[in-house]
């Protein structure tokens, strides 16, 4: 006798982890786009200081605080290059039968958390990385080099005059266990609830901590340690729709767009310090020795 068992869908779905941007607290939103596609920013030098002459030996044209000295004012041009998009559509009785798991609110959420985050993620970072103002050799990082690494980080920044508030140190889940690992490295894990919600776990000397998956990070990635004035990260657009019963679907229509970008101001690059570790192939292979 065959008897045909039920199957139960139960009105869950299995969605993907996936974490919340955390590249706010990296960077600012000091350039406004509205109406415009292109940003232009000024670079103006400074004079040299000279000693004052108190006694001229010539009182016809000299000036006592020395020559006039003529201003640079240089522009940087800063152009919108990201401008992405993503549509799907979804039918009525698809939604009906998968117990509304298959909704168009749901899936758009779904689309911004799971696609559209971990995109802009990664190119803010990727741009920082690039264009950070000092970048040593890669390195590989290890639990007894790790402190001394972050600190050299620390001593650059602070020889470039970079503001000591704010900054912010940015590792993997792979460097921040070393960092846990390393004995010399105390760090404060009392991180009030609205640091917390931004995503940082702790401070170390007075740096800001957050953890980023390697996934939305360059390859080979040691670390950054960066002050926010250093990166403009504007999104210029953000728009998403659903168009319910649209001309040709049963059902809903979704589409998204948004236009973003990352800058690194070039007087202040040297606020970004970034360290890499080597590629596989560039580590070392131990060697057999003959005969064996």
């Amino acid at each position: 006798m065959a008897v045909e068992l039920v199957t139960k869908f139960a009105p869950y779905t299995d969605e993907k982890f996936k974490n919340e941007s955390k590249i706010s607290l990296l960077t600012n939103q000091a350039f406004d786009f509205v109406g415009a596609h292109i940003v232009k920013v000024y670079k103006i030098s400074t004079a040299p200081m000279n000693d004052y002459i108190r006694h001229p030996t010539s009182n016809f044209g000299e000036s006592r605080y020395g020559a006039p000295e003529g201003l640079d004012a240089t522009t940087e041009t800063f152009q919108m290059e990201k401008d992405r998009s993503f549509t799907f559509a979804i039918d009525k009785l698809d939604t009906d039968e998968t117990a509304q798991q298959l909704e168009a609110a749901r899936a758009l959420e779904r689309q911004l958390r799971e696609v559209v985050i971990p995109e802009v993620d990664t190119h803010v970072y990727g741009v920082m990385c690039s264009k950070a103002g000092t970048k040593p050799e890669a390195k590989a990082l290890t639990a007894s080099n790790i402190l001394d690494e972050i600190m050299e980080a620390s001593k650059a920044l602070d020889d470039a005059e970079v503001p000591e508030t704010s900054r912010v140190l940015t590792v993997t889940p792979d460097v921040y266990m070393l960092m846990k690992k390393c004995k010399d490295i105390v760090m404060e894990t009392e991180t009030g609830s609205d640091m917390r919600v931004k995503g940082v776990i702790s401070n170390l000397d007075g740096d800001l901590v957050i953890k980023v998956p390697a996934v939305r990070l360059p390859k080979n990635f040691g670390f950054l340690l960066a002050h926010p004035c250093a990166t403009v990260a504007p999104v210029k657009l953000a728009d998403y729709k659903i168009h319910q019963d649209p001309p040709g679907i049963s059902g809903a229509l979704v589409e998204g767009r948004i236009v973003y970008d990352a800058f690194v101001l070039e007087n202040k690059a040297k606020a970004i310090y970034y360290q890499a570790q080597p590629s596989a192939t560039q580590e070392t292979v131990p060697t057999t020795p003959e005969g064996e």
